[in-house]
């Protein structure tokens, strides 16, 4: 049997994709560590993995919260974060190699030093993708403007002190490109389905495109009137209660039943007295959610976005990263959703009146679904790692 060591980023979206791959490698009696951040360990643990943590050794969880806004922002500062927190698990993680004697590394693809860690000691590597895979062809819808360029081009020779930080310490890194770009080369497990991801037909054979992986509910959600309205924006930059609170200027007397999900950042005694239409929660079982929704208001992200259109829910978005617009902008093209650049009461009463009334993107979300349900999944993406074990 083989010995696989997973490395992840402290994120849910990263992480959740994984845990079903995990639990199938496992149960065909297969090996598998798991490193992370102490806020993942049970998922991580319950799933059959061995939790190893990075807690004391990650740059950005001791980052103000004012540094913590530029990060995915800024370029070289993000990458500067990645390589302090490579070198940091430096020591540890070649000496613990050494014991383990892995068959198979499989990185997030933002976690650089799962990678980094691969290319110094040889290890064979996987790429694990949660957004989508993008080279020359995909990457064009992010359509990044003359500011995106203009930004990443003063950054580069910042980024390229980071990448000497690293060549110092034994890494075969060229550029940044070798640990952060997306690698033709490299065997990739993508967590969406070939008609998801744009210009998949460019990408070469070792790209899986394994679907995504949806767990089961945990609760029940009872729906109390004919349409049922979602709303989320995500578990990272939520501190939006001007946004839910138009949210609930435009539902309150509508015939809708509005679910809101808004973390732990606002506070739900904040809202006050509700509509009895609308009910406002730090958190719930999402796929619970929607089983039963209609429309879904999200912030765009890779993991909700898969999870609303497998449930064939029809998508009203607004992103806040490059990363969101491009998975926006994907959806849209494919007819199963509308990308909002307002966030007014009016705009979004109109923007989920037109997804629920036209029934054109209910169909394209359903076309989505079936091209999710009849991927691989995580029997796909097990049988990766492990022929790449085997080489």
């Amino acid at each position: 049997m083989s010995k696989i060591v997973f490395f992840c980023i402290p994120a849910h979206g990263h992480t959740n994709p994984t845990l079903g791959v995990v639990s199938e490698l496992v149960s065909r009696g297969h090996e598998v560590w798991y490193y992370s951040y102490n806020i993942m360990r049970e998922k991580i643990e319950a799933a059959g993995a061995k939790f190893i943590s990075c807690d004391d050794y990650d740059a950005e969880q001791r980052l103000s919260s004012k540094d913590s806004a530029r990060v995915g922002k800024d370029i070289a500062f993000s990458t500067k974060l990645l390589v302090d927190t490579a070198l940091a698990l430096d020591d540890k993680v070649c000496f613990e190699m050494e014991d383990i004697q892995p068959d198979c590394i499989v990185a997030d693809s933002m976690a650089l030093w799962g990678k980094a860690i691969a290319l110094k000691l040889g290890i064979p590597f996987v790429s694990s993708t949660t957004t989508f895979a993008f080279n020359e062809h995909s990457a064009k819808i992010m359509k990044q403007g003359i500011g995106d360029l203009f930004k990443m081009l003063i950054s580069i020779p910042k980024t390229t002190k980071q990448v000497k930080r690293l060549r110092d310490k034994g890494y075969p890194v060229k550029n940044v490109l070798d640990i952060i770009g997306s690698d033709d080369e490299a065997h990739t497990i993508v967590y969406t389905s070939s008609e998801f991801q744009p210009c998949s037909e460019t990408f070469s054979d070792k790209f899986t495109f394994v679907g995504p992986s949806i767990r089961d509910a945990k609760d029940e959600i009872i729906k109390m009137r004919d349409k049922l309205i979602y709303i989320s924006m995500g578990t990272v930059n939520n501190d939006m209660m001007s946004f839910y609170k138009n949210c609930i200027r435009a539902f309150k007397d509508t015939p809708y039943q509005v679910i809101m999900s808004v973390g732990n950042i606002v506070s739900v005694d904040d809202f006050g007295k509700l509509p009895e239409n609308i009910s406002v929660f730090p958190y719930v079982d999402q796929i619970a959610v929607l089983k039963k929704a209609d429309a879904f208001i999200t912030h765009a992200g890779m993991n909700s976005v898969s999870e609303g259109l497998y449930f064939e829910v029809p998508l009203v978005m607004l992103p806040q990263t490059a990363e969101q617009k491009g998975v926006a902008e994907r959806v849209g093209e494919l007819g199963a959703g509308i990308r909002m650049d307002k966030q007014d009461v009016i705009s979004l009463k109109s923007a989920v009146d037109k997804v629920l009334g036209d029934v054109t993107y209910k169909k394209n979300a359903e076309k989505i679904s079936q091209g999710f349900k009849k991927a691989s999944g995580a029997k796909g993406a097990a049988d990766k790692i492990i022929e790449v074990c085997g080489k």
